[in-house]
């Protein structure tokens, strides 16, 4: 078995089936912050839609695809044309912009932002930005991120239970979650990368969790072991790939982790088109939920690792964080 374990989250319709799923789930949660699963109920029809909708969109002409682009340095949704964005920065290492382009989404139905707090209406209340082309792209993506956002409620209901919690403990914190939706298309290389430039570089993820859909494609998703080593994770047909970002580590203590992982650059003797896609969902809690340590991750006498933080700011900062130089001041 690789570093990344395959779950089935079939048999987890009943009470005693959560439980064992929980289990199993916790187990890799511990060991290396990744798994991947099937049985998990997005429909085909609705993940064929948006994987075809993003590759359309992602075919369209730079000219068309900027009438969608981010509007300023830090905007959360919309269009980043590739080398928009070095994900190496948010872990505070300066590294060449990734060679990806991607398209964001947040959610379409929160209720009214909190009243005189400019950071949250500038971030997670900021409106979608939706290209005139494909046809059928914002249905599509909205559709997928309906299907997704509620796996992903199951999977905390999961959590909570492999945490020994109430399976609805977390149901408080993310019942207006912020979470945003991301395609991404790592285009052919014909001209080698800038020494230590990868399709995406070296990072955790900041939330709660992510969802990842991915092709097998030369040059992919590798993820960091405990000694240090990268192992590739392959793309199981009809398999999601999750993984635990910072906010569930800062949760449990570190007790469940929040992995390095990347996105590496194809093969300079491969064959054929190395372009990759993937669609990556990002769960973010409540914009005002308090990620403080959970009780049944402290033993007697230990100390939290971490202090308290609030979910969105923290989400912004760090977003903010990987703008390159060169994209601001494009924006500017």
């Amino acid at each position: 078995m690789g570093l990344v374990p395959v779950i089935d989250l079939a048999p987890a319709g009943d009470a005693a089936g959560r439980r064992t799923v929980a289990r199993t789930i916790a187990q890799a949660c511990q060991r290396v912050g990744f798994f991947a699963i099937v049985g998990h109920g997005v429909s085909v029809p609705t993940i064929d839609a948006a994987w075809g909708s993003a590759r359309r969109f992602f075919e369209l002409p730079d000219a068309i695809k900027r009438g969608a682009i981010m509007p300023r340095p830090g905007y959360p949704y919309g269009w980043s044309p590739v080398a928009g964005e070095s994900l190496a920065y948010s872990t505070g290492e300066h590294r060449p912009p990734d060679l990806k382009e991607t398209f964001s989404i947040g959610p379409a139905d929160l209720t009214p932002a909190p009243a005189g707090n400019r950071d949250a209406i500038e971030f997670a209340w900021a409106p979608n930005i939706w290209p005139i082309q494909p046809p059928g792209f914002r249905e599509a993506l909205l559709a997928y991120y309906g299907a997704v956002s509620g796996l992903a409620d199951r999977l905390m209901d999961l959590f909570a239970l492999g945490l020994d919690l109430p399976e609805d403990f977390f149901a408080p914190t993310i019942d207006q979650a912020i979470s945003a939706l991301r395609v991404l298309n790592y285009p052919n290389q014909p001209v080698a990368p800038l020494e230590g430039q990868l399709r995406a570089g070296a990072h955790t993820d900041y939330g709660s969790l992510t969802i990842l859909l991915q092709e097998q494609a030369p040059g992919g998703l590798e993820v960091q072991g405990l000694d240090g080593t990268w192992h590739p994770v392959p793309a199981t047909p009809g398999a999601f790939v999750v993984n635990l970002g910072d906010l569930m580590a800062r949760w449990t203590n570190d007790r469940w982790r929040s992995t390095m992982h990347r996105v590496v650059n194809p093969p300079r003797d491969a064959r054929g088109s190395t372009r990759r896609q993937s669609i990556a969902f990002f769960h973010q809690p409540n914009w005002d939920a308090e990620i403080v340590c959970l009780p049944t991750c402290l033993a007697a006498g230990e100390r939290a690792k971490y202090p308290p933080v609030r979910s969105g700011p923290h989400l912004a900062s760090k977003f903010r964080s990987t703008v390159t130089l060169g994209e601001a001041e494009r924006l500017a």
